[in-house]
């Protein structure tokens, strides 16, 4: 049967990719375990984080963003319906074009650096002026990270259409690298240490690039940049992207917005929900996005070939496959907030009064959890159908949103010396996923391109009925944060994988016992309801 064939790559694609990130989430949660040992969380790296996250926000605005999901469509039509040359053409044009528009921008960033860091951290020039100049140097090495890692974002869209998933998925192992040798090798030799960090982003993004581009040559479209702001191709690309660049990253654009709260609040801050957010990155990065990075290519060939029942069942099978890791996930991370936190960062500066700050916040983003991972497929059901107007309407609602939780839950903390008002803020951004993943799912009911497949209600009682096991377990078995605090680092990180171990094996026990096989799940053909 072509759809249990098309489940099947799907998976084994997912697989993939979900293997790679694995390797560099885990890359990464070394990454900031060295950043919490070494530099833990004050003034100087909440002046890092915000100079990272300017151009992490563009990227993904960007280049994971807006430009990947207009780009895979249109190259995904050229490949299914036009010769070799066209493709090479279409992809000589949208990289001369992209090299030049972003090397304008990173000229014009590092320029106006000091007008970002007023733009996204404006309490940093209010409580602290020395913070604020060192942000804004901070940025100006960091800022060119956009122009190399729109470019990898060009060459791993190309990739993955012609379905060599593995080189693009390894990119951000480089990044992890790179910043880990910059704190331990380079960051010990400067008056201001955190400065190297700047400078490994810089480089970091260089050697992204240079790691894809044996690929691109493999897959025979090297790219020969030539200006193309005319080209049609490009300029439906360009067309799609402008709307898109809010709808694909409203997720983003809300942390940066509590970024930029979390500026007039304490010192930590901007630290606290840095480290929390990265935790939470972990289980999206590894499933939710992987399972993106492969569904976009599938569903711009089924819109392609005017196949809608495809489409449907390879959507239905992307939201069933998020409910399963992405429930669990959600329990586990509010469970076990505090105690993943002692494990992986209370070591050096991080202190107990750093776990107990970002384990409020972490707590907070894990109830979004889901909702993340939910946008990561009915997003791309979107775009893949060249749909840039419906997303940008429910963004602009998610963004509004989140500006009223932010009032609601922050205001009343910092008037009434609540601790954790930065928790408000993690809160604010989880309400406004759930909003966005919400009125998705409504877009694509009422443009009729979405019908759910039989058997969701049985699905949701059996997945509910095994998280309320897997937090039973943790809530009366599994020992308080005050223990995780006094234990050794062994002891923290052998009873960390053990209750790891304990609930994933309890959450999938209980499913099996409710009656769900897994194997059908994962191939889900239709007349298995």
């Amino acid at each position: 049967m072509q759809t249990g064939f098309m489940r099947h790559k799907l998976l084994k694609n997912t697989a993939i990719v979900g293997g790679m990130t694995l390797v560099s989430r885990v890359l990464g949660l070394v990454r900031d375990m060295v950043l919490a040992r070494f530099f833990g969380a004050n003034a100087a790296m909440d002046a890092f984080f915000v100079a990272f996250k300017i151009p992490n926000f563009l990227r993904r605005l960007f280049a994971e963003g807006a430009f990947s999901q207009a780009f895979v469509p249109i190259i995904s039509e050229y490949r299914e319906q036009r010769d070799h040359a066209s493709v090479q053409q279409l992809v000589n044009k949208v990289g001369g074009t992209l090299l030049g528009v972003l090397s304008v921008l990173c000229i014009v960033g590092v320029l106006a650096s000091p007008v970002l860091v007023t733009i996204f951290a404006p309490g940093f020039l209010y409580r602290d002026p020395a913070q604020f100049e060192l942000a804004a140097l901070m940025l100006r090495m960091t800022f060119p990270y956009i122009l190399f890692v729109s470019l990898v974002a060009f060459a791993a869209g190309i990739l993955n259409t012609y379905g060599r998933f593995a080189a693009a998925s390894l990119v951000p192992v480089w990044l992890n690298v790179v910043l880990i040798g910059a704190a331990v090798l380079v960051s010990p030799r400067l008056a201001q240490p955190e400065l190297a960090l700047a400078g490994g982003v810089f480089v970091a993004g260089l050697v992204q690039l240079l790691f894809l581009l044996p690929s691109l040559k493999r897959v025979g479209l090297f790219p020969r940049p030539a200006w193309g702001r005319h080209d049609p191709g490009v300029r439906r690309i360009m067309k799609l992207m402008l709307p898109g660049i809010l709808g694909s990253s409203v997720a983003q654009i809300n942390l940066l917005f509590d970024t930029l709260v979390a500026s007039f609040l304490v010192a930590g801050s901007v630290s606290w929900l840095y480290y929390s957010d990265r935790l939470v990155e972990f289980p999206l990065g590894v499933f939710a996005i992987a399972l993106s990075t492969v569904i976009l290519p599938s569903l711009s060939r089924s819109h392609a070939n005017d196949s809608l029942q495809e489409f449907s069942r390879t959507v239905d099978w992307g939201l069933r496959m998020v409910l399963l890791i992405g429930i669990p996930s959600a329990v586990g991370l509010f469970l076990m907030a505090r105690p993943l936190l002692a494990t992986l960062f209370n070591y050096g500066d991080f202190g107990a009064t750093d776990v107990n700050m970002a384990g409020m916040s972490l707590m907070a983003y894990a109830f979004g959890l889901p909702a993340f991972m939910l946008v990561k497929v009915l997003a791309p059901a979107f775009y893949s159908r060249k749909d840039t107007t419906t997303p940008v309407r429910i963004a602009i609602v998610a963004l509004l949103t989140n500006i009223v939780f932010n009032i609601v839950f922050v205001v009343p903390m910092v008037m009434l010396d609540v601790p954790g008002p930065h928790a408000g803020l993690a809160l604010a951004t989880s309400l406004a996923a759930w909003v966005n993943a919400g009125l998705l799912y409504r877009g694509l009911r009422q443009k009729q391109v979405y019908q759910p497949e039989s058997g969701w209600r049985r699905l949701a009682l059996q997945m509910g009925l095994a998280a309320m096991v897997l937090a039973a377990v943790l809530v009366f078995a599994m020992p308080d944060t005050a223990s995780w605090l006094a234990w050794p680092v062994w002891s923290r990180v052998g009873n960390l994988l053990l209750w790891v171990a304990v609930g994933i094996l309890g959450y999938f026990v209980a499913l099996h016992l409710a009656g769900l096989r897994i194997g059908s799940l994962l191939q889900q053909r239709h007349d298995e309801g």
